[in-house]
Formats: C-alpha cells, structure tokens, sequence
C-alpha cells in the first residue's frame, strides 16, 4: 500500500483551484447612507451659529444675577440685548449702565468679542485650540468669508486675526485705563477702560459709563474721542487691509481691495465730516455750543462713527432733518468686508461706484487701478446693494405700519440702524412695542450676516453655462 505524501522540508507545493473557486464572486451591496452634510458643507452655518450664540446669550441674560434687580430679565429685553451685542449692533431698550449687573456686563462683552470676531473666525481658532483638523469645507467657507483667492495659510491667518484683534484691544485697553483713572476709581477705570476698547474696536456701540448719553460726557475731551476714533477705524476696516499695509507699507504695492478700502473709506469719513460740521455748526442741540476746535472734531468723530459704531457725543434725535438722512447713507454703506462692521460694505460701494464710472464712459468692464475687476464680483456687488436696499424700505414699511405715531424718517432711521449694525438711534428704540423690537432684532441679525451668507451661498452654488442664448436688445431709459 501507497504511503500519503506529506510535504517536507523545502517542498513547493502548487495547487489548482477548483472550477466552482474561480466563479465570479457575487457581492450584495447595500446603499450607503450618506450622513447628511448640508449644515456643515453650505454658508447656512454662519446662520447656525450666530443663532446658537444669541440664544445661549439670551439665556444667560435672563439670569437674576445678569441684572441690577436681582430679578429675572424679560425674554425680550434680554433676546433684544443679545441679538444687538452678538451683531455688534449697540441698539439697547435698557440702560446698559443701570440695568445690568457687572455679570450682565460681562456677558455682554463677551457676546461682542465673539460676535465682532466672526463665528467662522472664532470656530477655527476653537479648531486649532482643541487640535481639531480643519477640513476642505472650512477653508473653502474661511476663504469667501475673508475674500481671499487661495486656500493655503489659512489656518495661519485665522490665529494671526485673533491675536491681531485682542492685541490692538490690549493697547485699546491701556490708552483708555490712562486717561480714565482721572475720571474713576481705580477698579472702575480698570473696568470700564475694557469694556469700551472691546466695544470701540468691535464698533458695537454699547456703553456703561454713568449718567451720561453714549460719549456725552466727553465731547470736550480730545484725547478720549481720539482714542475711541482710533480703535473704531482699526476695527472697520478689515484685518486683511491691515495685514497687507503692514506687509507692503507703499500704496502702489497695495492689492486693489486694500486700495479701494483706503480711497473711498477715507473719502467718506472726510465726506461725511465736512457735511456734519456744515449742517450742525449752528445747531445748538450739537454741536453750536462747542468750540470750533471741538466742532472739527465731533463731526470726524461722529463721521468714523456713524458709518459703523454708534457711539454719539449729541443727541441724533435733535439733528437736523438733512443730517439725518446722510447718515442714513453713511450707515448703509457701513465699514469694510472681514471686518466688524456691518452694511453693505465699503467694498461693494466700491464696486458699484466703479462700475457706474465705467458704464457712464461706455466701458463693457468694471476696472479699478490697472485691474479687471471679474464680472461675477460685479453681480455679486449689484445684487446685494439692490436687495439690501429693498430689504431696508421693506422693514421701514413694517415699522410704520406697527408705530404709525412716529414719523417715517425716524422709523427708517432705526431701520438703517439696525440693519447697518450701527446702534444709532433717533430716541425711538426703547419705545418701540414688542412686535417693532422683534422686526428689529430680525433686521440685525441679517444686517449682520445676510450679505456674507449671500455671497457664500452664490460662491457655493456657481457654474459655468454650456450654453449662450442669442442676444437681443431692450429697450432701456
């Protein structure tokens, strides 16, 4: 009998599979469930996120400790006051020096510094914090936010940002801790030196300072203006123009953004200045008391600050008509893109401005110092001016149906306000019924992040057409 092999040491052995082992192997597959990514994958968590931070502000402002009266704050106030801080607006229905407690203030300083920063902003350096990776979806959602071409660095530039802004908040701090220890007590000079740089850089608006309208006090107090002045323009006009000054340091080397923020920012804060000095010189509710020194500066003052801040020396509610309705103009445009400030932005002012210089010279293409500017940006520009501006007449419109007591100048006034991120006010905010307050606190949260959202949203959604229709004329004019 045949002994079985057995493989040894050094044997190969070479097996041949059998037929049914070579068949096709049939796999059943079963759909994947794709996670839903459209909160995290699409501007709509900007709006997520602001809403998350106004209702956790609103909580705790409803606290009994947040308030002077040890009591709990109605929703409304505190819903009003939250809104108005996260959007760095400054519009109040309470006396913000009064009516809450240090904690309360301090609640609110924090709702400013987060909201002014940006949640984009913010929830990146969180990112980076916790050691989180920052995906694809965030740079992309990073770089339209801050109008930036390119997605490298960016994660560098969010934490150079953050510590640029609580920098310059720092120096903020000891410039106004130096010239109000004359005015307090050492503890409360402390206190309210760092509330008002957070306020004045984030261009918020909200005050604390004691028996006193806004700035009131000091609208003979150079130094103090100055410094305030100082910390609103910083805020205003966009951490990337910044950067690139410090960068570049001579105009020529200036991108054409940095350079259009420079020319037409500076034109209507000199604009704006020269009006204000003109119509209110003889005014003796503002500035007619005043020296012509102190004239020259509130009306810079009052020119840096009402495009974005808010911050008053003079009651607005006893300017003249015609100053009024400037204002209204300087609010809507607002401050720069990336920055704190509300409005349309300076930017696509800008870019509107230049397009109808090229029109009106027959020109087919919007340019701005050697450079095409590309056409997508122009629409981007013409819708948001035009659907801001309709937005605006539409919220007036609402106001004056819901207070048909107070004139309509006024109504639009706040609407502008309010939707420019401002704080402005004419005197009407805190007698406005809850049903005005609401449509005030809906117009501040899409002052603040409507226009960014829109444009995030036509970035996200843009493609090319595969095809042209043939053209053919309209009839225009």
């Amino acid at each position: 009998m045949q002994e079985s092999w057995k493989p040894k040491r050094g044997d190969i052995v070479v097996r041949h599979p059998r037929q049914k082992e070579i068949k096709p192997i049939s796999v059943e597959m079963k759909p994947r469930k794709h996670r839903s990514s459209k909160m995290v994958a699409s501007p709509l968590i900007l709006i997520y996120g602001f809403a998350i931070l106004i209702a956790f502000g609103t909580g705790l402002l409803m606290l009994p400790i947040s308030n002077s009266q040890g009591t709990i704050t109605p929703f409304m106030d505190a819903f009003f006051t939250a809104t108005s801080a996260v959007t760095v607006t400054g519009l109040v229905i309470q006396e913000s020096s009064t009516y809450w407690s240090k904690i309360g203030q301090g609640i609110i300083l924090g709702l400013i510094f987060v909201g002014g920063l940006g949640f984009m902003t913010g929830a990146t350096f969180l990112f980076i914090i916790i050691g989180r990776r920052i995906t694809l979806v965030n740079r992309m959602l990073m770089r339209e936010s801050l109008g930036i071409n390119k997605l490298g660095g960016l994660v560098r530039l969010t934490r150079n940002i953050v510590i640029f802004a609580v920098f310059i908040q720092l120096l903020g701090f000891i410039a106004l801790f130096s010239t109000f220890r004359s005015h307090f007590t050492i503890e409360e000079a402390i206190w309210q030196a760092a509330f008002h740089a957070v306020s004045a850089f984030n261009n918020a608006g909200f005050t604390i300072l004691p028996n006193t309208s806004s700035l009131g006090v000091f609208q003979s107090d150079g130094p103090i203006l100055a410094i305030f002045t100082v910390l609103i323009i910083m805020g205003s006009i966009s951490y990337l123009v910044l950067f690139d000054m410090i960068r570049y340091r001579k105009f020529r080397l200036f991108t054409v953004n940095t350079k259009l923020v420079l020319i037409i920012g500076g034109a209507l804060w000199l604009i704006g200045a020269i009006i204000i000095f003109l119509a209110e010189y003889s005014n003796p509710s503002t500035l007619g008391p005043l020296s012509l020194i102190d004239k020259i500066i509130n009306s810079f003052f009052h020119s840096v600050s009402g495009r974005t801040a808010g911050f008053v020396t003079v009651g607005f509610g006893t300017m003249r008509q015609h100053t009024d309705f400037f204002i209204i103009g300087l609010m809507f445009i607002g401050g720069a893109s990336a920055s704190t400030a509300g409005g349309i932005k300076v930017n696509t002012f800008a870019i509107i401005l230049t397009t109808l210089f090229a029109t009106l010279k027959g020109r087919g293409q919007t340019s701005a110092f050697g450079r095409e500017i590309p056409s997508d940006q122009v629409y981007r520009a013409l819708l948001i001016g035009a659907l801001a501006s309709a937005f605006v007449f539409v919220v007036a419109f609402f106001l004056a149906f819901a207070e048909p007591e107070i004139p309509f100048e006024q109504l639009l006034f706040e609407s502008v306000s309010a939707f420019g991120t401002v704080g402005m006010t004419s005197g009407k905010t805190a007698l406005l019924s809850n049903s005005s307050q609401l449509i005030l606190i809906v117009t501040m949260f899409i002052g603040r992040i409507g226009p960014l959202s829109l444009v995030l949203l036509m970035a996200t959604r843009e493609k090319r057409d595969a095809y042209r229709y043939a053209q053919e004329r309209v009839t225009i004019g």
